[in-house]
């Protein structure tokens, strides 16, 4: 199937970032001779305009990097890029969308022209915002964009979605705390980093679990380092940990929360407490007018429960038109971002049929 063909030849060549000459050579060559309009919005990424003469258009993307990770997987066509690897599953991305560029080239009549868009650094800067201020949706008239990822958390083959919170608003939170050491037998005379650190936690946590019990979010440490020996006081502290929600005004409030923890801990023991927490991408939020009208026209795909907790840059198409995204399942399989993750390929044909059928039906 020529869309195992192409996931397995992109496989061997992952590139990172923005960087990839010879992804987007290869796209190239597939995409050349499908009559198609092809374009470079932003660097690293190229995008397959399919004109059927409508009014206005839709659009599916495929991330295009891969991650630095050295491949462990013993496939006769691994990564022949030491170092790199596409652990994440965007060779099949890419793969589904190259099949889904070569049916279109054989169509007439559809109800829609159609934007193709493989992107570059999902993994690490967010090229889907990049895109979005490129004004190529506004360019082709796209009024909603279609997204895809594996996910070995689903059996094998099943596609599924959910309305509303699908994937993760994120951040890190780093929160480092400087207080004064001292001989342990002469407790008063230093600033204890690690009491504060720990009345710190408690209160983090507390502020998480205040939340009612039917508000998606996450707000856990994973790690804390604390002071040298036994018999001194801790003179520094620091915790690691993860912030996940979906509605903003919950992020921000779990956020601006931990900031005031902070300030409050640091006045009550006299320590120096630094809450730091980094640019993350929104949540991946999936609009019901859009998920609603997919099923009208008898797009089949099963409905998740519950969201899950990982991020994604889809999220950005999403702040700027309807944006739908979905899970194509791969399970049993190792866990995304493994050294070792693999699947079966079978599953390409179901996805690319997929958006063979969101494409006509639409």
């Amino acid at each position: 199937m020529q869309v195992i063909q192409h996931r397995r030849a992109l496989h061997q060549i992952p590139e990172l970032d923005r960087d990839l000459p010879e992804t987007l050579a290869y796209l190239r060559e597939v995409l050349t001779p499908l009559g198609c309009e092809l374009s470079t919005p932003i660097p690293g990424a190229l995008c397959a305009f399919f004109d059927f003469g409508r009014d206005d258009a839709i659009a599916f993307r495929s991330d295009a990097d891969a991650l630095p990770i050295q491949e462990n997987t013993g496939l006769p066509f691994a990564s022949r890029h030491p170092g790199r690897m596409h652990a994440c599953g965007h060779d099949a991305h890419m793969a589904m969308v190259l099949d889904l560029a070569q049916w279109l080239a054989g169509q007439e009549g559809l109800p829609h022209n159609v934007l193709l868009l493989f992107q570059p650094a999902e993994e690490t800067t967010g090229g889907a915002r990049d895109l979005c201020a490129s004004g190529v949706f506004e360019a082709h008239r796209v009024r909603c964009v279609f997204g895809l990822h594996l996910w070995p958390d689903l059996p094998a083959g099943v596609i599924a979605s959910r309305k509303r919170e699908l994937m993760s608003r994120s951040c890190e939170v780093s929160v480092t705390i400087t207080g004064r050491s001292s001989h342990i037998a002469k407790a008063e005379e230093g600033r204890d980093a690690l009491a504060a650190g720990v009345e710190f936690y408690r209160r983090a946590v507390a502020l998480e679990q205040a939340l009612p019990s039917d508000v998606f979010r996450l707000l856990k440490f994973g790690r804390m380092e604390s002071g040298t020996v036994r018999n001194a006081v801790s003179g520094r502290t620091v915790l690691l940990g993860s912030l996940r929600a979906f509605q903003d005004e919950v992020f921000f409030a779990l956020r601006d929360g931990l900031a005031d923890i902070g300030r409050a801990v640091a006045a009550e023991t006299g320590c120096a407490v630094d809450v730091h927490t980094n640019d993350g991408y929104p949540a991946v939020w999936n609009p019901e007018a859009l998920y609603d009208q997919v099923r009208a026209r008898g797009i089949a795909f099963q409905e998740l429960e519950k969201p899950v907790m990982i991020s994604e840059d889809f999220s950005w198409y999403q702040r700027h038109l309807p944006g739908l995204f979905f899970f194509l399942g791969c399970g049993p399989a190792p866990a995304l971002h493994a050294d070792n993750f693999a699947f079966d390929e079978g599953i390409l044909e179901t996805g690319a049929a997929f958006w063979r059928e969101v494409a006509r039906k639409f």
